[in-house]
């Protein structure tokens, strides 16, 4: 493993423990500059497509997701940590799906799922966008569904 302070190619492994099901976490140590950083190790798995509601299809980006959970955490009170947590979540929900080929639909129903419990204005943020709505009436529906 390359350093990524100094580019030194020797590193040597501090602690190792599983993220999650799929995912090693490993925490290493650079031989030269003494600097730690973490990795994460993941088996190659079948590249999963997402089909969209025009029916395209582009392989799935968990960056994507991340990128849009980050959007809607935006000046929220919602650490990088539980926003990774929902993007992994997610991609391992999705790994079990039982087909390669997965409609975009089945991903934000996810994202809104764990969004739900983690953070109410995030997952309205995201509702809103995922969902399209076109006036307020829909906005002020979602909004007393999570109220209850």
């Amino acid at each position: 493993m390359i350093c990524p302070y100094c580019s030194f190619k020797e590193t040597k492994v501090i602690d190792k423990r599983n993220a999650d099901q799929s995912i090693i976490r490993r925490r290493r140590e650079c031989l030269r500059c003494e600097k730690r950083f973490t990795t994460h190790e993941k088996a190659e798995t079948i590249q999963l497509l997402v089909v969209k509601k025009d029916g395209r299809r582009e392989p799935f980006d968990n960056e994507k997701v991340r990128r849009g959970v980050i959007k809607a955490c935006e000046k929220r009170p919602v650490s990088i940590e539980k926003i990774n947590t929902v993007v992994d979540k997610t991609e391992t929900k999705m790994r079990k799906y039982e087909k390669n080929e997965i409609p975009s639909s089945v991903i934000g129903e996810e994202v809104m799922k764990h969004l739900k419990l983690l953070d109410k204005v995030a997952y309205i943020r995201f509702a809103s966008v995922y969902r399209s709505f076109t006036d307020i009436e829909e906005f002020t529906k979602e909004l007393k569904e999570i109220s209850k």
